[in-house]
């Protein structure tokens, strides 16, 4: 990271969450296995423009877990902390599993929320017989087992899947792993089975034609998490969508481009 970011630390109900910047308040939900840290760099791209809110997911970084683990409980926790923290309308933006939180966040409150970005995210995240771009039953079964059997080494192979086809340095992956992973570390073993069974189970295409929040989907077209026709699919069902497709990148453009990425979320929440 080339500049450094000056967080605010907060706590409430259980919820631990960071802040930056001044202006339109911005919310970044990050994904699985993940915390705030991950978005630090980009937090130092916007925060010149946003004030930005950046959340440890109910059960990752240094927030407690709710029961039971559904996307609707992580959700009535999220509402009702920052129900008393944000008092304006805000902008929302979703990373993969945090996607889908925002997609559920947008149908909940629509009238609070002034723009929605879903970023490398889906309404499934398995495969089925009515839905091709999700991950196989059986590669998702692979993965929990592999988790159960060597963590951490699973974790890493996790990681480096997210930027299968880029050209990420060696160097690039130790900057990215020191300021995005290691200052919180992912969640315990048994958490981190829990969100990642929430994410075979969860289901949230019925929801897409009733989000009404301006909307900004973004996908890298190497996504190998998430597959690109999730994103196609979530831009043609919300009404009015925007799709932005990123060529030559995959499942995290806030890592591998984030300066890009930065004006692309700049653009969208200022222009009218």
């Amino acid at each position: 990271m080339n500049e450094e970011i000056s967080l605010k630390h907060c706590r409430r109900q259980g919820m631990h969450w960071v802040e930056i910047g001044q202006g339109l308040p911005l919310v970044l939900l990050h994904g699985w296995s993940m915390s705030h840290a991950v978005f630090a760099e980009l937090a130092a791209c916007l925060q010149n423009d946003f004030r930005l809110v950046i959340p440890d997911l109910p059960g990752h970084g240094r927030s407690e877990t709710v029961a039971p683990s559904t996307l609707s409980a992580m959700l009535t926790r999220l509402t009702d902390v920052f129900a008393l923290e944000l008092r304006e309308p805000f902008a929302l933006l979703g990373w993969s599993l945090g996607g889908q939180l925002a997609q559920h966040w947008a149908v909940a409150e629509a009238a609070r929320l002034r723009r929605l970005i879903l970023l490398s995210t889906t309404p499934r995240f398995c495969a089925g017989n009515d839905w091709l771009h999700g991950l196989p039953v059986g590669a998702l079964r692979l993965l929990r087992r592999n988790l159960q059997q060597a963590y951490f080494a699973t974790l890493g192979h996790f990681f480096d899947e997210q930027f299968k086809t880029e050209a990420l340095s060696p160097a690039r992956r130790r900057e990215i792993l020191a300021f995005a992973v290691r200052p919180v570390g992912p969640p315990p073993l048994a958490q981190a089975l829990e969100s990642l069974d929430l994410l075979a189970q969860a289901d949230l295409r019925p929801f897409s034609a009733h989000i009404q929040t301006p909307t900004l989907v973004i996908h890298g077209q190497d996504d190998v998490i998430i597959p690109h026709g999730a994103g196609d699919f979530l831009a043609a069902q919300i009404p009015g969508a925007q799709m932005l497709s990123l060529p030559a990148t995959g499942h995290a453009p806030f890592l591998s481009h984030p300066e890009h990425l930065a004006r692309s979320i700049r653009k969208f929440c200022y222009d009218a």
